[in-house]
């Protein structure tokens, strides 16, 4: 499904620091002194300009990426490219530099080059690779790249009047093809962002990976570090402007031009990209010492309707994907709402993990939001997509502007007024005591706050619910038995034939009152 290496071992090693370089050894080699980057020529630099190069090469024949000397960079696995640590002294600074900018160096996983640029009062001028910006061992492989080898990324530090030592701690990192990924508010690095997602998992197609192969980093400003972005593959060229601010959480405004050469099916615009494992709702028996294994445990949409759905997810037995049609939709995003850390026990805190939301500017048209949810038996494996899919065909030729604000946070910007579901648990049906029917099967689904809270005494909820084939039976409410306020479940056994998938749905209301968001599930019998 990606390019990438596995996620965790990603995280470990994006998350090292780096140590101060010598200054008498620099000055003895004839190296750039600490804090002096090589850079090129000036040569004028616009977002217009950058879109303009997106138009221009889009005609003309695709040229991959540089891959600098393939048997070195081959060689330079996990551990050895973790021992490679950028220079602080090196960090990119911009006007203010209130966000220092590092470089990630070439590795077996990461084996194209991006070309780098400095941005700053106008004019962009590349940033020439050269070793001295990195520690590494004396009998490290990476010595023997060439001259001008580049970099495969980069990474936003802390910034320099913040909390935390931002030569110790970074915020965002671009590294592969065209994903990105920020921390939240709880300071954790979780679910990733990318371009573009081309023909993720189509039958009878191979999904495109394009790159992002020319960065602008520039200008830094009070609205964040504007970073430029020129995106290309073999059959779609892109200019990407985003700005990116670090103010509690992360946001990032995103404004994009793509044109195709190629035609795509499912063309999917502002992806993210998590892992989902299994949570309380499924679990295979004994298959992990933990409760739950998830950097994202739900779907949620605010339609341009007003409707505000939430999707658990699933880890399926095959590839299956979901859309929900819409038309300029206010918002939709992967959740990561249980914040439990005895739900998950284990310490890459998965309890921190950020939730990222889409926030659409401007009319996106008619189209869907789509899901799609890729079997996997391990967490090394991002296996969840979620995209917008515009309506209008992606076909050679065309051309789509969108803009956008990703919230990289604990919870939604926007959260609704409504109660909201908090956990989804299957069992087997039949009421306690006597034999359990077999196929059926029971549901708890939780939901927690919003109109709940103020019930009067006495008054039950009732579950409004809905399946796309099968029967229901054995339906009730009742308050959770913990003490929160507003804490209700509704329970209810599902009795369906067959393997095929079942949809679902389900809110709770008070006559007329709608109490909740709307439950959507997809329910694959046992």
């Amino acid at each position: 499904m990606t390019e990438k290496m596995d996620r965790r071992s990603f995280l470990e090693a994006a998350a090292a620091t780096t140590a101060v370089s010598a200054l008498g050894a620099a000055e003895a080699s004839g190296a750039p002194l600490p804090g002096k980057l090589q850079l090129g020529p000036a040569e004028p630099f616009t977002f217009e300009r950058l879109k303009d190069t997106a138009r221009r090469r889009v005609a003309e024949p695709y040229h991959p990426p540089l891959q600098p000397d393939p048997e070195i960079t081959g060689k330079i696995d996990y551990e050895a490219w973790g021992k490679i640590r950028y220079d602080t002294d090196y960090a990119l600074r911009i006007g203010p530099g209130r966000y220092p900018v590092e470089f990630f160096h070439l590795g077996m996983f990461f084996r194209k080059s991006v070309r780098m640029y400095k941005v700053e009062n106008g004019d962009a001028r590349e940033i020439l690779y050269s070793p001295t910006y990195f520690e590494m061992p004396a009998d490290s492989i990476a010595h023997q790249l060439p001259k001008g080898a580049g970099f495969a990324g980069f990474r936003i530090q802390e910034p320099v009047d913040g909390p935390l030592d931002w030569r110790k701690n970074d915020w965002a990192a671009f590294l592969g093809a065209s994903y990105f990924r920020a921390i939240g508010a709880l300071r954790q690095y979780g679910l990733s962002a990318r371009g573009v997602a081309l023909d993720t998992w189509v039958a009878g197609r191979s999904e495109e990976f394009p790159d992002f192969t020319n960065v602008y980093i520039g200008p830094e400003t009070a609205d964040g570090l504007h970073i430029h972005l020129l995106l290309e593959g073999p059959s779609i060229v892109g200019a990407f402007r985003i700005i990116a601010k670090r103010d509690g959480a992360v946001t990032m405004d995103v404004d994009c031009a793509l044109h195709l050469r190629g035609d795509f099916i499912r063309f999917g615009i502002a992806p993210l990209t998590s892992m989902f494992w299994f949570s309380e709702a499924v679990k295979p028996t004994a298959a992990d010492w933990r409760p739950e294994v998830h950097d994202s445990d739900g779907l949620s949409m605010w339609t341009g309707s007003g409707e505000r759905l939430w999707r658990p997810l699933n880890n399926p037995g095959r590839v299956i994907a979901s859309a929900f049609s819409d038309e300029n939709p206010k918002g939709f995003g992967l959740m990561q709402r249980d914040r439990n850390f005895d739900h998950y026990l284990d310490g890459v805190f998965y309890d921190r993990r950020p939730s990222v939301w889409v926030e659409p500017k401007g009319d996106w048209g008619k189209g869907a939001v789509q899901l799609v949810e890729i079997p996997t038996d391990d967490e090394i494996h991002d296996n969840i997509v979620a995209m917008w899919v515009p309506q209008a065909p992606a076909v050679p030729g065309s051309s789509f502007e969108f803009s956008y604000r990703l919230h990289w946070l604990a919870d939604e910007p926007y959260p609704a007024p409504l109660a909201r579901c908090v956990a989804t648990r299957l069992g087997n049906g039949g009421q306690p005591g006597k034999p359990r029917p077999k196929g059926v099967r029971k549901f708890m689904v939780e939901f927690l706050g919003g109109p709940l809270e103020k019930l009067p005494f006495g008054v039950k909820p009732e579950a409004a619910l809905w399946a796309s084939r099968g029967t229901f039976s054995y339906i009730f409410t009742e308050a959770v038995p913990d003490g929160v306020p507003g804490h209700w479940r509704a329970q209810f056994d599902l009795t369906v034939d067959g393997p095929e998938p079942v949809e679902m749905r389900l809110f709770l209301r008070n006559g007329a009152e709608v109490l909740s968001e709307n439950w959507l599930y997809q329910y694959h019998p046992f």
